[in-house]
């Protein structure tokens, strides 16, 4: 089995984007997977397009992941993962929920590290206030969501590794992340790759 890349999931403001940049800032092979857009709101890792866009795509049965939250639409495009593997490159993709989760590591979950992020629901308040988001309360809604979604959709051991960024520094994570994956990666590798004489 190959690995396919890396999924953040977390409630917002729990530090998916920032600690994205720290992965690439460490080891330049992690980049993140920008979602496609449809809709409007902050820019940053995702890549805009109309719903005519977003329709083609669907119908070529291309998207893997599709969401509707905050008024907009988000999606995954089969095609930017491959383009990322085939130019040498690990993808750092964010999820909002455990579904789009599971929609996106398909039928080969260990194909991808699974990382949680968490923050209390106060941290996502401050640093949503902070990064002067419009929508806090949103926001707010949806870390609910995220918790209740974690309760009924996981069981203990459903993601490699759980991070408190609120508790630790963005490298350290990033640097967790990056041994976590290398660890998942050799064990995924054929025996007689993983342990050459």
């Amino acid at each position: 089995m190959t690995l396919k890349g890396i999924v953040l999931y977390g409630p917002p403001a729990s530090g998916k984007d920032t600690i994205t940049a720290a992965l690439a800032r460490l080891d330049p092979r992690f980049v993140l997977l920008p979602k496609l857009k449809v809709g409007t709101g902050r820019a940053q890792g995702y890549e805009f397009v109309s719903a005519e866009h977003l329709d083609k795509l669907r119908e070529a049965g291309r998207l893997l992941v599709e969401t509707r939250r905050y008024g907009n639409v988000y999606a995954v495009d089969r095609q930017t993962i491959e383009d990322r593997h085939a130019a040498g490159y690990v993808p750092v993709a964010h999820m909002g929920n455990i579904a789009d989760l599971r929609r996106l590591t398909g039928k080969a979950p260990d194909g991808w590290l699974r990382v949680l992020l968490w923050v209390p629901r106060e941290v996502t308040e401050q640093r949503s206030r902070d990064r002067g988001d419009a929508d806090t309360a949103k926001r707010l809604t949806a870390w609910d969501e995220t918790l209740a979604d974690l309760e009924t959709g996981t069981d203990a051991g459903f993601f490699h590794l759980r991070l408190h960024t609120d508790r630790i520094g963005v490298d350290a994570a990033a640097g967790e992340i990056i041994g976590a994956y290398n660890r998942l990666r050799v064990a995924a590798l054929p025996r007689e790759e993983a342990c050459p004489p």
